[in-house]
Formats: C-alpha cells, structure tokens, sequence
C-alpha cells in the first residue's frame, strides 16, 4: 500500500498503474485539501471569483446568483461531457486519475475532500471512467476528457468494470460507492487541468523506455551476427563526443556484449598486417551506420526520454488548474496554469525520438534481408528453399509501411493550434491529440521491432551462432523460440507478430 502525501515520481505511478499497487491518502494531505476548501468557501463570500459565481470561458462576465451555482458546476460537467472517438485504455484512465488526485491534493483547488477520497477508490478498485480520445485541446486543460471522469465522480456517465462497459451509478451501487457532491468548484477544479495529457504521456514514457532498452540489445544482436568491431562502441572514442545519452547507449552496449564470442577487436584483425600488394580488402573495414552509429542515433532519444519524464514529473506535482488558491498568502490567482504546452511540446519531441528509433531498426532489418549488402545471409533470411520458399519476406513490408506511418505522423501537433471558444482560447496546446499520436507511434515501434527480433533470431539460427552470441542475445533466442519456432517452410506470420510484440512489452 503506498501512502500519498505529496510529491509523486514516475516510479509511484508505475507501481501503482503497471504493477497495480494500492494507494491511501496520509492525513496530511488530507488536512491540506481541507484548509484549502474552507479557506475558499470564506473567501468567496461577496467577492467575484471565476467559476465560482460567473459563468465560463466567454460567459466569465455573466454573474452567476447565489441560487445556481451548485447547478452552474453540473451544468458545465455534462455539457462538456462530448468526447468521441476510441476509449482511452484502463492504463492511461488510471494514470489520469492518479494525476488528477495529486494535483488536486496540493491545496491549490479548494475542493471538498470527497472528490480526492473518491478518485481513491476508483483506482484502488480499478474502475475506469469512459474517456474518449477525441475532444479535448488542452488549452484550458483536457475539458473535455476530464469532464469524463467529474461525470463518473457525480455519479453519471458510464465505466468498464470487470471488462465490461457499465453505467456509473449501476457501479457505485455494486461497489457501496457515493458519488461527489459540488460543494463550490468541484467541476471547474477537475476539468480544469493537463492530467489526461500527463497521463498519457506517462504511459507513454514508460514504454519509450522498454523501446529503448529493445532497440539497444536487437542492434547489438546484429553487431553480434556480423562478428563486427567494439571500438565503435569503446568508451575511448565515444567518450570524445560529449553528450550523456551517446555515452550511456555505448555504455549498455558494452555490457550486453561483455560475454559475446562473436566482437571482435580491430587490433587483432587489420591492426596486425596487410599485405602491399592487396588493393582490396576481404574484411570489412567498417560496417553500415545502421550497425556502427547506434550510439549516436539511440543516444538522442535516451536524452530526449529523460528531460521528458522530467517534465511529466513537474506537471504532476504542478497546481495546473484556474483559477489558484493559496492558503499562504490568503488569495485567489487568475491565470493559465491549466495550459498544456508543456506536455504537447515534449510528447511531439517522444514521437519524432520514438520514430528515428524506429527507422533504425526498418533499416537493421533491410540490412539483415538484402543479403547482397550483408553478403552472409541467403535473401530474406530465408532457410527454405531460395525461390520456392519466401522467408521472411512477407513482413518486411509491414515493417516499411508502418514506419512509413510513424513518418507521416511525426509532424509536430504542438504548432497547430486553432481558436475556438469564441476566440477565448485563441491559442492552445492540443496536448491530449500529442499524446495520443504519440501513443500510436509508439505501438508502431513495438511492431516494427517485434518483426526485426524474429529475423534476428532466424539468422542466428542460419549461421549456428547460438552458442557463441552474448547471454543477452541468447536469453532473448530462447525466448523468441519458445514463441515461434525455426522455420524453412512458409507459414502465416500475423499470430507470431502479436505474440512476439506482447513479449516485448514484458522485457
């Protein structure tokens, strides 16, 4: 059981969304929601305050009577309740909750204290509110989505629960669960807000990791498969470029290849003697950038990752909601911290990593099947029969056309802003629609590496290199031959490459 206080690290949300660990609120926070809502509810008397007593958006300069404004928060909830598209899935829903409660937690949002315990249950009992894809543009947050999720916690709308999609308060029944009642703000306060962005973009942090970690053991399998030379991965020369990333990749890769039998040093080889007469080389002298830059093309994306979670850990433990209240200084602050700039810039910067790293391993894979360029493999890995049987062949076109998509989707969602909302919100983040696209790409590579893994797998079978890889390499052909067995004989591919991508969502 993790306790809940204050600032929350992307490892609490692993735990809590992938490993599924409950949470409870530590009474301090409790206590801070508390004086933030009864400072509030103090404060507001006779005073404007927006959201509280006006109407939203454009309709901010109509004053809003005593009588209505309870109404006026479940007026904006449904009304903004008008997401399309597919569901999020339960992951990122849960991640967004857990957003939303810390967030909220903070004391800056003046709600009643129901709200936070009830967001508590919904994840310890893993009720996932229905939140669509489409709607939000994460200029006043994720209105859209995250009136969503306020519609569940009033107690309407629907959710999945046991795999089933069920209405809400059909639910809360089963689960003994009382849905909120808005006390001052409690609508404005959840819909207010970059959580669903964060969330998203949490989850998909998390596999830009497991991504990354896949395409440095798969290059290094291949360098393994061409016996190639370690200078280009020696600390020596990638010390010389200064850049953490270059160094870290070059680094993993040293270690995964420690016990290789296959590397080989350049001293042992061309360093020794070549005779004069010799004007062209039978060893390869240096091997195709796919195979000898994995350092400097993997580093990036190592770098880009960890100034991403970097900021996904600061939106999380930010009040980014609207209007602020501030115990400390006895005041109520208009402004824009529910803007999603910063989520939508970082997840446009994952997808364009995500997807180099993706090219990387379309061109690894072309290398390994065009063995006129590899000139140690049969065409297309095949261990058929050459022109009766069709190896791996097939796949490759999937492999080229859905990095081909990663490609077209890599173009920047953070430039493309529209005004809406009577011109209101005159330019905003589309955070959410970055995060999703960036989510898409990401499943992509998994994909595209999943297909590059079996090929990898088939040469080193070809070649009888399984007693000689590193016991990286080899854990991970023992691994993929427990899922698709050596082939000669064509069979149909599709059930392999959703197993084989499963399994690399588990490494």
């Amino acid at each position: 059981m993790m306790k809940i206080n204050n600032f929350l690290e992307l490892k609490d949300f692993q735990k809590i969304i992938i490993e599924n660990e409950k949470i409870e609120l530590d009474e301090s926070l409790l206590d801070r929601v508390e004086t933030s809502f009864q400072f509030l509810k103090e404060f507001s008397k006779n005073k404007v305050i927006y959201g509280v007593n006006t109407g939203f958006g454009p309709m901010a300069q109509f004053k809003i009577s005593d009588e209505d404004t309870h109404q006026l928060q479940y007026n904006l909830i449904r009304s903004h309740s008008s997401g399309i598209g597919n569901p999020l899935p339960a992951q990122e829903v849960k991640a967004c909750m857990l957003a939303r409660l810390n967030t909220l937690s903070l004391g800056n949002s003046g709600v009643h204290q129901s709200v936070v315990h009830l967001l508590k249950e919904l994840i310890n009992r893993d009720i996932t509110p229905l939140i669509f894809e489409h709607g939000g543009v994460g200029a006043s947050g994720d209105l859209v989505q995250l009136a969503h999720l306020a519609l569940v916690l009033i107690g309407e709308g629907e959710v999945f629960y046991k795999g089933e999609r069920k209405l809400t308060k059909d639910v809360f029944e089963t689960e003994g669960l009382e849905p909120i009642k808005v006390e001052i703000r409690e609508g404005l306060a959840l819909m207010n807000g970059t959580s669903v962005m964060s969330g998203i973009g949490i989850v998909n942090a998390y596999k830009a990791n497991q991504l990354t970690d896949i395409s440095i053991r798969l290059s290094c399998a291949i360098n393994e498969i061409v016996q190639a030379y370690d200078d280009h991965l020696s600390a020596a020369l990638n010390g010389t470029k200064k850049h953490y990333g270059q160094q870290k990749v070059a680094e993993r890769m040293r270690t995964h290849l420690a016990d290789s039998k296959l590397i080989r040093k350049r001293e042992d080889h061309l360093y020794t003697h070549f005779e004069e007469q010799e004007k062209v080389f039978k060893e390869k002298v240096q091997e195709y950038y796919s195979l000898r830059c994995v350092p400097q093309i993997l580093g990036p994306v190592l770098d880009t990752l960890e100034y991403t979670e970097k900021v996904l850990e600061n939106e999380i433990n930010s009040a980014n909601d609207n209007p602020i209240i501030n115990v400390e200084d006895k005041h109520v602050y208009h402004g824009g911290n529910f803007h999603g700039d910063y989520i939508s810039l970082e997840m446009d910067k994952l997808k364009i990593v995500v997807t180099k790293l993706t090219m990387l391993a379309e061109r690894q894979l072309n290398y390994l099947l065009n063995a006129k360029i590899n000139e140690i493999l049969p065409p297309f890995v095949n261990l058929g029969k050459l022109g009766f049987n069709f190896g791996m062949q097939g796949v490759q076109f999937t492999a080229t056309s859905t990095t081909a998509e990663s490609q077209m989707l890599s173009n920047p969602m953070y430039v493309h802003s529209i005004p809406n909302n009577n011109d209101n919100q005159d330019i905003v983040s589309m955070g959410t629609n970055a995060a999703v696209i960036c989510r898409k790409v990401i499943e992509n590579a998994f994909e595209v590496l999943a297909i590059e893994a079996i090929t990898i797998i088939q040469a080193v079978e070809y070649l009888g290199f399984q007693d000689k890889v590193s016991s990286s390499t080899k854990e991970l052909y023992d691994d993929i031959r427990k899922i698709i067995p050596a082939f000669s004989n064509d069979m149909v591919m599709y059930p392999y490459l959703e197993e084989v991508k499963k399994y690399l969502k588990t490494m």
